[in-house]
């Protein structure tokens, strides 16, 4: 007879977290078989994290393609000419010098490269980008840029979330939770790898605080680009058999947060094992579509920074939203010359100059560019006085980016840097007001994009960011 006054004792949680193990692990593949169709609102949250989401106004643009210069390119050779250089080369340059990274202060190194004017829009541009300079009439080059940070590590956590500090969201984390993804086969954040990780590593792309059906995926340079793509052979024979015991588990559990995360995550995980094959397959691309992209190019870099660059553009099509390419390795530091400036910045953009002009003539060629903004730069520039006699030392007080495609003006200047290329001085740009007009752009106010943590309302741009006006169509 039960006793009214003495019930049975509540788990606690060690003893819960025993009992349920088994049902936890077989949640994770709950719903390799659900039909997305006959998912309900109510159900779509928690059964998909990544489910299209409306923008808080109406978008320029539905993604996002990074291309990320590691190392930091050289302004004052790329899209910045400086003359003063020319005229003061090898003497002792004549302003303050800040503190960077190695304070191996040389004389004044003019440019190895020359600056010819492009398009209606005469925009200057290094001679290193001979395919690149004939787009410059879709690209707004943002010459003030500013960065706080001149160590390579800091400097690319903060260029890709905003914060200095490891373990923040990344920006393309941010932007899947915002607005999810179009896409039902394939990560809503991708970033595509020729080998080589930024310093930082995995954080650069990790999803901080955020769920973990957010965080980046790497793919990988070569065939197949991701582990385990391929199913075993015992495979639906297992799954069959989970799938009813995880029906079992969820109706005794009910759905949770980090359980909700798992079972989407490894749920994309059984899609992708058929979508990443077709994507990754180009047969099927025209021979001058290849060409385009540089994929028949005689330099091994080019050829493989061209591939990711045409994935890139197949990956947007499919619906992703914000796809990252990393720079190939080219024998040398990066971008990152603090000696041999003329080989190391030649052979890095020899490797990412035709794929980049193909990638942008390819989107605009096919009414995607419009819907695609296009974000090149590193994490901050390189100083005007040589380093080694032949190098550049790190210089976040005035660098390039540029970006191109929706709701860009292409064809546009914003800011200045001084005679030297040094500083900048005239509409300066903030990483924060990059990020939060890529917001923008994509629909979201980046002052209302925010998650709970650490008892306050965390964001991309922190406290920061004022949307760059003169740089938008």
């Amino acid at each position: 007879m039960h006793c009214q006054h003495f019930g049975p004792a509540p788990l606690n949680r060690r003893e819960m977290l025993a009992r349920a193990a088994n049902g936890f692990g077989m949640m994770a593949l709950s719903a390799l078989w659900a039909n997305p169709a006959t998912t309900t609102a109510a159900e779509g949250s928690a059964a998909n994290p990544l489910l299209p989401r409306e923008p808080h106004y109406p978008a320029k643009a539905k993604s996002v393609i990074f291309l990320f210069m590691d190392g930091g390119p050289s302004q004052m050779d790329t899209f910045d000419p400086k003359p003063r250089l020319d005229r003061e080369h090898g003497q002792r340059i004549k302003t303050k010098v800040q503190p960077t990274q190695f304070n191996d202060v040389g004389t004044v190194l003019r440019s190895p490269w020359k600056f010819r004017q492009y398009g209606q829009s005469g925009i200057p541009v290094s001679e290193l980008f001979p395919n690149l300079a004939t787009c410059v009439d879709d690209m707004a080059i943002v010459r003030s840029m500013v960065a706080p940070f001149s160590e390579h590590t800091t400097a690319n956590y903060f260029m890709h979330t905003g914060s200095g500090l490891q373990g923040r969201p990344s920006a393309g984390s941010w932007v899947t939770y915002g607005l999810g993804s179009e896409s039902e086969n394939l990560p809503g954040f991708v970033v595509l790898s020729c080998g080589m990780v930024p310093p930082g590593g995995a954080d650069n792309f990790g999803n901080g605080f955020l769920p973990a059906s957010y965080q980046g995926s790497t793919f990988k340079a070569g065939n197949p680009p991701v582990a385990n793509i391929t199913p075993s052979a015992g495979q639906p024979a297992k799954m069959a058999l989970l799938k009813k015991l995880d029906r079992d588990s969820l109706e005794r559990l009910g759905h949770h947060d980090a359980i909700d995360a798992a079972i989407a995550n490894d749920e994309l995980a059984a899609r992708m094992q058929t979508a990443v094959p077709e994507l990754m397959e180009i047969g099927g691309e025209s021979p001058a579509t290849r060409s385009l992209y540089g994929l028949d190019d005689a330099y091994p870099a080019a050829r493989m920074f061209g591939r990711n660059c045409l994935t890139a553009r197949r990956l947007v099509e499919r619906g992703v939203r914000f796809v990252e390419v990393l720079c190939p390795s080219v024998g040398g530091d990066r971008w990152d010359q603090h000696s041999a400036l003329k080989q190391g910045h030649e052979n890095n953009a020899r490797a990412v100059d035709r794929p980049i002009a193909g990638l942008l003539k390819d989107l605009k060629s096919r009414g995607l560019l419009d819907s695609t903004l296009i974000l090149w730069g590193g994490e901050f520039g390189r100083t005007p006085m040589a380093q080694g006699g032949d190098g550049r030392d790190h210089n976040p007080f005035g660098f390039t980016v540029w970006l191109a495609g929706g709701g860009i003006k292409g064809g546009t200047i914003h800011g200045e840097t001084d005679d030297y290329g040094y500083h900048a001085v005239q509409d300066k740009v903030e990483v924060h007001d990059l990020h939060a007009t890529m917001l923008h752009l994509l629909g979201m106010n980046h002052t209302k994009l925010t998650a709970r943590f650490g008892g306050r309302d965390m964001r991309l741009t922190d406290v920061h960011g004022e949307i760059v006006r003169g740089i938008l169509a």
